[in-house]
């Protein structure tokens, strides 16, 4: 018998405040925390139609996560692209370059939430 990865359970990750990045992110993109746990989660129901998630490995020497120095980079499905980097930015959240579309997977956009993680902010393209 073989197992296989059906998707992303979960991501997780060290921060310096959960709490106030929790808050934050409330704020800023309306997530959902959810008290016992400190976290927040998406259901397949509120996903658009033929939503998937995406496991990426880039080299060690990529700039793609700049400015970011840490090892890793979110990237968070949004129904509206530039209606989110506003509200991102409203709330202290710095923009890092201009929102653009690319190859047909859709527009993204990208900032650097309080803790100084990279978010990229994806729209699907219209079906």
């Amino acid at each position: 018998m073989n197992g296989k990865v059906l998707g992303i359970g979960g991501v997780f990750f060290k921060c310096k405040d959960k709490d106030a990045l929790g808050q934050w992110y409330e704020k800023a993109l309306g997530f959902k925390i959810d008290p016992s746990y400190g976290g927040t989660s998406f259901p397949s129901s509120q996903l658009p139609q033929d939503a998937y998630t995406v496991w990426g490995a880039f080299k060690s020497s990529t700039d793609y996560f700049a400015p970011s120095d840490k090892d890793f980079m979110l990237n968070l499905m949004v129904d509206d692209v530039e209606a989110c980097i506003k509200q991102v930015v409203a709330n202290g959240g710095k923009q890092v370059g201009d929102i653009c579309e690319e190859d047909g997977f859709g527009k993204f956009a990208w900032f650097m939430d309080p803790e100084g993680n990279k978010i990229e902010l994806w729209q699907m393209p219209e079906q």
